[in-house]
């Protein structure tokens, strides 16, 4: 990629990020529709950047960047406020959809290491799409966002587990137990660190000068990064449960906004980038399969979380709401595919085949998430209208929400 590529590659990327934000859409989609459309694939009159080591490298630092502000918000605190919402909301979105995304993978790939990773991409919604949302439609004092926000870290630390051996699992039997155990060590000794060494941290922040308090900072996202990978783990989740570690510090919030600038310029490249491995020639024989997964994925979104959101003692139209905000997907499934292409224990083909389906299947359901979300409201006053309560003495009361 030249200089010159780079230019016009940011401008396409601002001018279709601020189209889409017109329409209040998230970015996401239009990342990815640039990298269609300036990829090798059809059209090729538009064809203008080729994959190489360079667009890899930017990609890395995209996931990297991505997850570590992710683990950033990740506090124990947070999990503890989480409650039972946390515990009864998670699973049954975990047994629902996992479950329907096991199927999708399964009619895929058949009973492969394929399958699961399909699967979990299917699981997993959007928290970028979802936090956004919520912000624009001003939803985030909804009683149901609590709801919402608990099925988030759920996924959030079920899919951190899948990505720790996404990259190198599917193997023989005992090498993948192997990179399991990593993992589980990995993000044991990670928590405690954020547990037990926050204070050690936060002194040490406190006495470097502004200058090198960026570069400590830097050194330990790239350092935890580099450090996953050697252990055969994805760099994704080094990267992430460097984000968990500082989460528990008293200069969380500086990191955030020094960083921000970091992570929303090299997380638009990530998304272009995989958007350049997007072939439409696909749809051919992806397209019922991509069909399935976003009719299932709406199905699931709004029927899991309807009846995690009754079983939480939230109303009907409440819970409807809170359903409709995890039909996106985005952030999460692209780098589930993106860290799976990397893994040479999964055939050629069916890694083309899930960077293929998780770019087409996320402008789907991210569109028709952001709509679904918009319109929740409206459509739960149509499907659960306010039954008025006949008095005894043949009057009515005020009416009652369901």
């Amino acid at each position: 990629m030249t200089l010159s590529q780079l230019a016009v590659t940011v401008t396409v990327l601002a001018v279709l990020g601020l189209v889409a934000s017109r329409f209040g859409l998230s970015a996401i989609p239009a990342y990815l529709l640039a990298g269609l459309l300036l990829g090798p694939n059809e059209p090729e009159a538009l064809a203008i950047i080729e994959p190489s080591e360079i667009t890899e490298f930017v990609a890395e630092l995209g996931v990297i960047f991505l997850l570590f502000f992710l683990g950033l918000e990740f506090t124990l605190e947070r999990l503890r406020r989480s409650g039972m919402h946390l515990g009864i909301g998670g699973s049954i979105d975990l047994v629902v959809n996992a479950g329907l995304g096991l199927l999708v993978g399964i009619a895929a790939f058949g009973f492969s290491f394929a399958a699961l990773v399909l699967a979990a991409a299917i699981y997993v919604s959007s928290s970028a799409v979802a936090v956004k949302g919520l912000i624009d439609f001003r939803r985030l004092a909804d009683d149901e966002t609590d709801l919402v926000l608990a099925i988030l870290i759920f996924e959030d630390i079920a899919v951190a587990f899948v990505l720790a051996f996404a990259g190198g699992g599917g193997g023989e039997l005992v090498d993948t137990l192997a990179l399991v155990s990593k993992a589980i060590a990995f993000i044991a000794l990670s928590l405690a660190a954020s547990r037990w060494l926050a204070r050690p941290i936060d002194r040490l922040l406190d006495a470097l000068p502004r200058e090198f308090f960026l570069l400590f900072t830097f050194a330990l996202l790239i350092g935890m990064s580099a450090v996953a990978q050697e252990l055969g783990l994805s760099e994704a989740i080094g990267a992430l449960m460097a984000g968990v570690i500082l989460s528990e510090t008293s200069v969380r919030g500086e990191i955030e906004e020094r960083f921000l600038g970091f992570r929303d310029v090299f997380a638009a490249l990530f998304f272009f980038v995989f958007g350049l491995a997007i072939d439409l020639d696909a749809l051919g024989s992806l397209g019922w399969l991509i069909a399935l997964a976003v009719v299932l994925t709406v199905a699931g979104k709004l029927g899991g979380t309807y009846a995690a959101g009754l079983v939480g003692g939230f109303t009907r139209r409440q819970s409807l709401n809170a359903g409709a905000a995890l039909v996106a997907h985005g952030e999460f499934t692209i780098i589930l595919a993106q860290v799976a292409a990397t893994n040479e224990a999964i055939p050629a083909s069916a890694r083309d085949d899930l960077v293929a389906f998780t770019g087409l299947y996320v402008l789907a359901t991210a569109f028709i998430g952001v709509v679904l979300m918009k319109e929740s409201k409206r459509i739960g006053h149509r499907l659960f209208p306010v039954i008025p309560r006949l008095a005894p003495q043949g009057g009515t009361h005020g009416p009652r929400a369901p």
